[in-house]
């Protein structure tokens, strides 16, 4: 089917990574190139897993406190780049960007944090940044790139490797990007309610 897209290379950047083995696992049987960030990274590799560290993607280490990790244009471009349209093949093979099909973000536990009574600095600081800019960029682009917008979303992509190997049809990237703006949609509705107060 023309509509159907193989997975070649997966962002991997979570906050929970109870449940992210299985993934893990079916994902490096299939033979695909995992690129994640810090903890994640540590998580992957502890596994026994080759992952490429984004930091040796964009040549930025992670900076202001790991306030900024995937905000790249090598990041982005990776996961917005239309496959289909010259102009933005071109430009990524000009600038090296590679071709990112698959994202799996889980974000900052805000909700979790304010139910917990803590600080006004440590709520600002799980206000998630980078998390959700992919979430949106992937959901954006979901004619191209597969995304997870949160751990729930684990097991029905392994459901989906297991039926079909690492191969999603148009269908099943958009049944992921309507639940990654319903994500989306409420993280910052909770953050909006907190302001509010």
């Amino acid at each position: 089917m023309a509509d159907t897209k193989k997975i070649k290379t997966a962002l991997v950047s979570v906050f929970h990574k109870d449940g992210l083995d299985e993934l893990l696992k079916k994902l490096n049987e299939e033979g695909v190139t995992l690129l994640s960030t810090g903890g994640t990274q540590q998580f992957i590799e502890s596994l026994g897993y080759d992952c490429q560290k984004v930091e040796d993607l964009t040549t930025y280490p992670s900076i202001l406190g790991g306030r900024v990790k995937t905000l790249h244009p090598k990041v982005f471009g990776g996961i917005l780049g239309r496959r289909d349209n010259e102009g933005d093949r071109e430009q990524m093979a000009k600038y090296e960007i590679p071709e990112i099909d698959l994202v799996i973000v889980d974000l900052y536990p805000f909700e979790q944090t304010v139910a917990n009574g803590a600080s006004e600095q440590d709520i600002i600081e799980k206000i998630d940044i980078g998390g959700i800019s992919l979430i949106r960029a992937a959901a954006k682009n979901f004619n191209d790139v597969v995304i997870v917008p949160s751990k729930a979303e684990y097991g029905v992509l392994l459901d989906i490797l297991n039926k079909q190997g690492a191969e999603t049809t148009k269908e099943q990237r958009r049944m992921f990007a309507t639940r990654a703006f319903g994500v989306s949609s409420h993280y910052d509705t909770a953050i909006h309610g907190w302001f509010e107060k």
